[in-house]
């Protein structure tokens, strides 16, 4: 498989990560955001949404990072991440979308502020917006500390959902977004991003930088 990728992007992390704790090579194609890799036309011919990451198994292309983790899972038969019963797989497809409309714009929109910005030479934070993610942020935070409860994973035993929100949860700290109020949540941040699999992504991602 071939996965053309952003080393610094959570989306292209998360895929990396998971393919890393599987065992599934990935042939890595770097792509330069900054200089509008993403949007050349061979890769919009690939995505017409001009993003990556986006994945390569023979003739079948994918986009959509939390598709390609149900996807590589499946390949390797890891039933465990990726639960096929209906209870099961409702309650990792519930993770996935809150994570698309919740947790993952509400640290995004402080990390292009604070971090892309900078590396992309656009310009100052824009506090209007950091303020606004940081209040979603809490929102979400605060929800994601009730529903673990007394879990150590998402779903109760570790899956994709973990994945999917584990490499956004781990921007918190350097785009200056608190998780200290919230000790369930940080412990299981902590303890996805203590995974060999996420370790191994991002020191990928820090030499690339």
């Amino acid at each position: 498989m071939k996965l053309y990728q952003f080393a610094l992007s959570p989306n292209c992390q998360k895929v990396i990560a998971l393919a890393h704790e599987v065992g599934v090579p990935l042939e890595m194609a770097a792509v330069d955001l900054f200089k509008g890799g993403s949007r050349v036309p061979e890769l919009l011919a690939k995505n017409p949404n001009g993003k990556v990451p986006i994945l390569e198994d023979g003739d079948f292309v994918l986009w959509e990072s939390n598709a390609m983790l149900g996807y590589i899972a499946a390949k390797v038969d890891r039933t465990d991440l990726a639960p096929t019963t209906p209870r099961e797989r409702a309650d990792v497809d519930r993770w996935l979308a809150w994570h698309n409309a919740h947790f993952a714009p509400a640290i995004g929109k402080v990390a292009f502020q604070r971090i892309v910005k900078k590396l992309a030479g656009l310009g100052a934070p824009d506090e209007a917006i950091v303020s606004q993610g940081s209040e979603e942020f809490t929102r979400a935070a605060g929800a994601l500390e009730q529903s673990l409860g007394n879990k150590e994973f998402l779903c109760g035993r570790l899956t994709i959902a973990d994945f999917a929100l584990a490499t956004y949860a781990a921007l918190t700290e350097s785009c200056g977004l608190d998780f200290e109020p919230y000790p369930r949540a940080k412990a299981w941040r902590d303890r996805m991003s203590s995974r060999e699999s996420l370790k191994k992504t991002f020191a990928a991602a820090r030499v690339a930088q």
